[in-house]
C-alpha cells in the first residue's frame, strides 16, 4: 500500500468523526487491542482483555451502536459522466435491461467508498481504567514509550472501496437491478465491473469485519515536556562556551536551534533522557497521559512512502 491511499485515510478520519481504517485494509481490530506503528504498518501486540490487563470485573463494553450512514458513504474527486439504462441479449433469458454507469476519478488517490449499516462497539469505562493502564503498560507489566489502544471498533454489513492510481481513471459498472444514483450502483451486490482504467484498489467486502477504529495514544504530559524543552534550550545556549573551554579549539561550534525544530525532534526522546530513578510506578502519571489518535498518526502510517 502506497501514498495513493493517504487521501482516503485522511478524508475517512475527517468524515466519520475520527475513525481510522486498518492498515493493511480489511484487517480485524477490536476494542482493547494495543499496537505500535512501525514502518507505516500497524503492529498488533495484544489485547487488554485477552491478556488480563483489565480484570473481568472491570470489563464494560457498549452494546452494538448504529452509526450515521451518511458519514460512511464518502468520495473525493469523483464524477459520473454517464448513467443510464441499456439492453442486452442472453441465450437463455433473451432480451434484458441493465443499469450502466461510468465513474471518473479526477486525480491520483481519488476514491469512492460505499458502506451499508455501519455499527460500532466501544469501551464504556475508559475514564475509569485509563490511569491504571498507564502504570501497567509503562512500568509494572511493560515498558512501552509509544503505544496505541483501540477504544472503539466499527464494522458494516458491506463495504466497497475504489482508489485511482492515476489521473482520469475510470470504472465502468453494470447492474441488472433498476437502481439509480452514483452511490447506489457502486457497492451494490449485483453490480459487475465491465472495465476499469488506472484503478489501484477495488474491493467489496461482504463480511462484518471490524476494520475501522478509534484509538488513544500515549503522550508525554505538557508540563514535563515544557520542562524538558527549557532545560534543553539552556544546555544548547551554553554548549559553545563549553566546547571552547574543553577542547581548547577555535572551531566554529555555534548551532542554530529553533523552538519548532526542538519540538519536532524531542517529543519521542524526552523519556530516554530521564535519570533511571525518575520514572517509576509512582511517577508514571506525572509523565504520561492519553490523547486521541489523529491526523498526525495517519501520517505515520505513510511515513515510509514518498508523496
Amino acid at each position: 500500500m502506497n501514498s495513493l491511499y493517504k487521501n482516503f485515510y485522511r478524508q475517512f478520519y475527517l468524515k466519520t468523526g475520527g475513525f481510522i481504517p486498518t492498515k493493511p485494509l480489511n484487517q480485524n481490530i477490536f476494542p482493547g487491542d494495543y499496537f505500535q506503528i512501525k514502518n507505516g504498518e500497524i503492529i498488533l501486540l495484544g489485547n487488554l482483555y485477552r491478556d488480563n490487563l483489565i480484570s473481568p470485573q472491570e470489563v464494560d463494553l457498549s452494546l452494538i451502536m448504529p452509526l450515521n450512514p451518511s458519514n460512511w458513504n464518502i468520495s473525493d474527486g469523483i464524477s459520473k459522466p454517464y448513467s443510464g439504462r441499456g439492453q442486452g441479449h442472453g441465450a437463455i433469458e433473451g432480451q434484458f435491461e441493465f443499469s450502466k454507469q461510468i465513474l471518473a476519478f479526477a486525480n491520483k488517490g481519488s476514491f469512492i467508498f460505499r458502506t451499508k449499516e455501519p455499527k460500532s462497539l466501544k469501551i464504556n469505562n475508559w475514564n475509569k481504567i485509563q490511569q491504571q493502564l498507564i502504570i501497567k503498560l509503562t512500568q509494572t507489566l511493560f515498558s512501552f514509550r509509544e503505544l496505541y489502544v483501540v477504544t472503539e471498533s466499527a464494522t458494516a454489513a458491506s463495504t466497497t472501496l475504489a482508489i485511482a492510481s492515476n489521473t482520469n481513471a475510470e470504472l465502468e459498472l453494470a447492474s441488472d437491478v433498476e437502481i439509480f444514483g452514483l452511490v447506489d450502483i457502486f457497492g451494490h451486490h449485483t453490480t459487475k465491473t465491465i472495465q476499469s482504467k488506472d484503478i489501484d484498489y477495488y474491493h467489496r467486502e461482504d463480511k462484518r469485519k471490524p476494520a475501522f477504529f478509534k484509538a488513544k495514544k500515549l503522550v508525554v504530559q505538557e508540563e514535563k515536556f515544557n520542562d524538558f524543552i527549557t532545560d534543553f534550550v539552556n544546555k544548547a545556549d551554553n554548549s559553545s562556551e563549553w566546547v571552547d573551554v574543553f577542547f581548547d579549539s577555535n572551531f566554529h561550534n555555534h548551532i542554530d536551534y529553533t523552538p519548532q525544530v526542538i519540538i519536532q525532534n524531542t517529543q519521542e526522546h524526552i523519556l530516554d533522557m530521564l535519570k533511571s530513578d525518575e520514572l517509576n510506578p509512582s511517577t508514571a502519571l506525572l509523565y504520561f497521559k492519553w490523547a486521541e489518535a489523529n491526523l498526525d498518526d495517519i501520517e505515520k502510517l505513510f511515513a515510509s512512502y514518498r508523496n
